[in-house]
Order: C-alpha cells, then sequence, then structure tokens
C-alpha cells in the first residue's frame, strides 16, 4: 500500500487563518488605491505635455489649457455637473466609481478648444491643418503599458503584509 505521507494540520490553520485576513483586509481599498496611482501618474503625464499658449505682445498669458485638466466621478461626467479640481486636490481626494469589477476615474479638460489641440484643427483661413499634439492619447498609452508593474509592485506589497509571519 502506497504512504501518502505527513500532513501538519497546523499549518493548513495557519494558511486557512491568512486567506481569512485577505479576506478581511480591505481588498476594494487596495483596487482602489491602484486606481488612483495609476490616474495620478496618468494626470502627472497629460499636465506636463499640455502645450502653454505663447501671446506675444497682446498681455495675455497662457495656460488654461494645462489648468483644466481635472477628474469627475462617472455620475457627474454623465450629466455634465462637476468642477474636479486642481492636480493637487485630485491627488488627495479622487472619487472613484465601481462599476462590476470595474474601478472608474473619469479624467476631463473641460476647456472647450482641448479636443482641437489634442486632435489637430483646421487653420483660421481653412487653408492648412495644425497638427494635434496627442497629450492624452500619449499619456494614456504610456501609462497603460506601467500599470501592470505598478499594481504587481502594490500587490507583492499588499499580500506581504497579509501574508506577514504572526
Amino acid at each position: 500500500m502506497a504512504r501518502w505521507g505527513r500532513i501538519d494540520y497546523e499549518q493548513l490553520k495557519r494558511l486557512q487563518k491568512r486567506i481569512q485576513k485577505l479576506e478581511r483586509a480591505k481588498f476594494d481599498k487596495f483596487c482602489e488605491e491602484c486606481a488612483k496611482e495609476i490616474a495620478a501618474r496618468f494626470l502627472a503625464k497629460v499636465i506636463k505635455r499640455t502645450p502653454v499658449g505663447v501671446y506675444e505682445g497682446q498681455g495675455k498669458t497662457g495656460g488654461t489649457l494645462r489648468r483644466g485638466w481635472t477628474a469627475k466621478t462617472h455620475a457627474e461626467a454623465e450629466s455634465g455637473s462637476g468642477k474636479g479640481g486642481n492636480a493637487v486636490s485630485f491627488a488627495q481626494g479622487l472619487q472613484i466609481t465601481k462599476i462590476g469589477n470595474v474601478y472608474e476615474i473619469i479624467i476631463i479638460n473641460p476647456v472647450e478648444y482641448a479636443p482641437y489641440v489634442e486632435y489637430g484643427h483646421r487653420t483660421r483661413n481653412h487653408k492648412g491643418w495644425v497638427k494635434g499634439r496627442f497629450m492624452m492619447t500619449i499619456s494614456a498609452d504610456e501609462v497603460e503599458r506601467q500599470a501592470p508593474k505598478i499594481v504587481e509592485k502594490k500587490l507583492t506589497k499588499f499580500l506581504g503584509e497579509v501574508f506577514d509571519a504572526d
């Protein structure tokens, strides 16, 4: 007859307790923190890439488009309400909407000419084309490539805290 070996039931009980601790741990909070970090990194990149208008001799200063980046909750984006905030308040108090298994943060720029700078537009005399800057598109692509590493690092830390030796 085959021998199955010995089992240390105490180790199984300790594993069970740690798994229960994982269940009790704020996994939703962990996911929200990941979403906030990814959104904050995206916002930092897109703000840095957003051009600032130069108005020589006109007495104007640029930066309206750059200052326009903000975040809204899903409900605010749907209704068109909400004023969002600047980058500092954004990083500290992001509102996250959970839809199914998806955590969503909507980042917008309500400045009316933002899409024209992003994607390009015709010149005033309609004879030429001003190329788009694609500040949001490029930033989103970069953060999308970095997101798995960000989440993996935070997950390793999170699991290390949960399965920390007692």
